[in-house]
């Protein structure tokens, strides 16, 4: 008698379990990596990424390239995962941890094809990211914060290193100081929303400043604006969020007047209830009046003539950072308008930089703030040197909250490798050849750092292991001179931090892709045809 077939999935649902699928899932892994990784360190190259709107985008970080591939591989959006939540809690290292993640399943493949239990390999991965993470913790060197002058120069130095691989790499002495002067500008919480980061095309980039307060682009003006003065000092702000124009009726309004002088009444009480607006906010005693509505003409003009100033539009962000600035509130009406609520700031000016004016709010007594205003020739070269500070202050921020720091360029994976290598002989399971592979993985950042950088890896590689074989723990690439170098020395540094995340990233996405067995792809549901709305008026 034959069985009936039993139908459990949708027809047309694609199910692959066992070996094959998840050696497919490591070739997908390893098709993301190879994408990024020409990316890696000071020689890195740069990825040009066109979206389908034609926006092209110019860069050499991780975390940006995958999160404009598109990509649909289950497996592999992995990667891109780990690749934003290095870029989210850290800020550097994206590309590192997409290498590692890739080159952990590049070096354990062998074992899956032999029939290792994915369980065992796991088991591996866990205890070698255990000993590196001890490994870390016992070789970084603590941070002294007593010296201010010395801990400002190591602050520098990490920013450096943070910046070595991107397209600013020769202006890094000038913006390391930059960063570090933003940063350090902040309270004790360190709040990223507090650096404002402005962009304005032409000039070089050695024309980018800092300004120890908010600045942010002109608004729209209307008529009259030239007449309002362009610098006050210790100001008074008030700022709203009222519309300070004549506005049409918004839905058909009718109103049925029967003689001339019943219409002139009602523009006339129009006018007035403006006028009174404005005369609110001038006995309040504000100097500069910002709003996140329209300003309109009369009321540009009003404030003229009362040598006010005032912006209409300012964006939501700007007008935030100025009230967490310089204090105050924003007001959604005139009548309670004290001196309680209008911020107060040292010095207020308007100046014109490059082909842009912007208004400066400098010497605010409420929040620690500072604005970087970038110059640069191209818009792609201005947002890749945003996305490239950005990463440099979050390395500045994590090594002030962190403190301790090694020594970059390879010289930590390199220690980490040897380490796992003799701790790997003490073993007599299979795991003895498991944390041998994940030894070998991890000498793929100096091995990559020399192909990028174009030299013969093997002879540098061989270099290093002697040196760390000697005991110099801090022995890496050097970039400049085709070499190996001791990049403590050399103040190639990076925070603890960032290594500490990379490598649990990696090792977390590793396990997680080892510990799938079945991929089930359900078929996208067949939805039937809209037919086309009836809009109104249109016939049936």
């Amino acid at each position: 008698m034959m069985q009936p077939q039993i139908v459990l999935l949708k027809e047309g649902t694609d199910s692959s379990q066992g070996k094959p699928q998840l050696i497919s899932n490591i070739n997908a892994c390893q098709s993301v990596v190879d994408s990024v990784r020409t990316t890696l360190g000071p020689r890195g190259m740069d990825k040009l990424i066109v979206e389908r709107n034609g926006k092209s985008t110019i860069s050499n970080d991780g975390a940006t390239i995958l999160k404009l591939l598109d990509i649909v591989h289950p497996a592999a959006k992995t990667l891109v995962d780990i690749a934003k939540s290095q870029d989210a809690e850290v800020g550097d290292g994206t590309t590192s941890v997409v290498l590692l993640a890739g080159e952990f399943l590049k070096q354990i493949k062998p074992f899956v094809d032999e029939g290792v239990h994915p369980r065992v390999i796991i088991k591996a991965v866990r205890r070698s990211l255990q000993l590196c993470l001890d490994k870390i913790k016992e070789l970084s060197v603590k941070i002294n914060k007593e010296n201010s002058d010395e801990f400002r120069l190591l602050l520098e130095k990490c920013a450096a290193t943070a910046m070595s691989s991107k397209l600013i790499n020769q202006q890094r002495a000038f913006f390391s100081k930059m960063v570090v002067e933003a940063v350090l500008s902040l309270d004790e919480l360190l709040p990223l929303n507090m650096i404002g980061i402005k962009q304005v095309q032409g000039g070089a980039l050695e024309d980018s400043i800092l300004v120890g307060g908010v600045a942010f682009k002109k608004t729209f003006s209307y008529a009259g604006f030239e007449m309002q003065p362009k610098t006050y000092k210790s100001c008074k702000i008030a700022l709203l969020n009222i519309e300070l124009e004549l506005k049409a009726e918004r839905d058909n309004a009718e109103i049925r007047v029967d003689n001339v002088k019943e219409y002139q009444k009602i523009v006339d009480a129009e006018w007035n209830i403006l006028y009174q607006k404005l005369q609110k906010i001038h006995d309040s005693g504000a100097n500069v009046v910002l709003s996140k509505l329209p300003i309109g003409d009369v009321a540009t003009q009003f404030f003229a003539d009362r040598d006010m100033f005032c912006a209409g539009r300012v964006p939501e962000e700007d007008l935030r950072r100025t009230l967490k600035a310089c204090g105050g509130a924003v007001m959604t009406t005139v009548h309670d308008l004290k001196d309680s609520v209008l911020g107060k700031c040292e010095l207020f000016e308007e100046r014109q930089i490059g082909g842009e004016r912007f208004n400066f709010f400098q010497g605010c007594p409420n929040a620690k703030t500072s604005t970087i205003i970038l110059r640069g020739g191209s818009e792609q070269f201005l947002e890749e040197t945003e996305r490239s500070l950005h990463d440099a202050i979050m390395i500045v921020r994590r090594t002030i909250k962190n403190d301790a720091v090694v020594a970059g360029g390879g010289a930590i994976e390199m220690e980490l490798s040897k380490m796992l290598r003799d701790h790997s002989r003490t073993i007599n399971d299979k795991e003895q050849l498991l944390i041998g592979a994940i030894a070998k993985a991890l000498e793929i950042i100096p091995r990559q750092l020399c192909d990028n950088a174009g030299f013969d890896a093997t002879n540098i590689l061989n270099k290093l292991r002697q040196k760390h074989a000697q005991g110099q723990c801090w022995y890496g690439v050097d970039v400049k001179n085709e070499d190996i170098s001791d990049n403590y020395e050399t103040c190639i540094w990076e925070p603890a931090i960032v290594k500490i995340n990379a490598l649990t990233a990696a090792s977390e996405a590793t396990c997680l892709i080892l510990s799938v067995d079945e991929t089930i792809k359900n078929q996208k549901s067949e939805a039937p045809p809209q037919a086309p709305g009836r809009g109104m008026g249109r016939p049936m």
